[in-house]
């Protein structure tokens, strides 16, 4: 797995023009069935993918938290949300909640998260390769290519089952 993470910033770059393109193409006509499509290639992928190999989302990107996320998170931790916020947030640049550092403070030496049954709702739906409307998740699915093996073999996948 660690040869693998380390190619796939690369792989990813070459294959970046051919997916901007690709996205595009399929953003302006997505095939009807793209959704239900899209839930069987993530499926599919995700019976091969064992996360807990990689975690490469966890060590190298930090999600977005939403007021929910914070609040959830914070009673699960027994904090007040200000201090939850305070010890483990910043503002980002668009004035989005994000992990003050990465790799992730709730990840594991073991690839495990310590909130995981309260992790915020960008982790849970991570890659986003299985999301309604996914034909709307072209320039966030191409950047997932970069960090995500999974994404990346879902979206080669996809390009190899439906021809634009």
């Amino acid at each position: 797995m660690k040869e693998a993470l380390k190619q796939l910033p690369q792989k990813a770059k070459e294959k970046q023009a051919e997916n901007k393109k690709y996205f595009a193409r399929l953003k302006k006509r997505p095939p009807r069935n793209l959704d239900y499509l899209m839930k069987q290639l993530h499926e599919a992928e995700f019976r091969k993918t064992d996360c807990l190999t990689c975690a490469n989302c966890c060590k190298t990107t930090g999600p977005l938290f939403t007021r929910s996320d914070i609040d959830r998170i914070s009673k699960h931790l027994k904090m007040k949300a200000s201090a939850f916020e305070e010890e483990y947030l910043r503002s980002d640049e668009d004035g989005d909640a994000v992990l003050q550092q990465v790799p992730c403070t709730f990840l594991g030496e073991d690839n495990y998260c310590s909130i995981y049954d309260v992790r915020p709702k960008a982790c849970r739906e991570y890659p986003h390769t299985d999301r309604k409307k996914f034909h709307q998740l072209g320039a966030l699915t191409i950047k997932n290519t970069f960090v995500c093996p999974a994404a990346y073999n879902i979206v080669e996948e996809m390009k190899r089952q439906i021809k634009l």
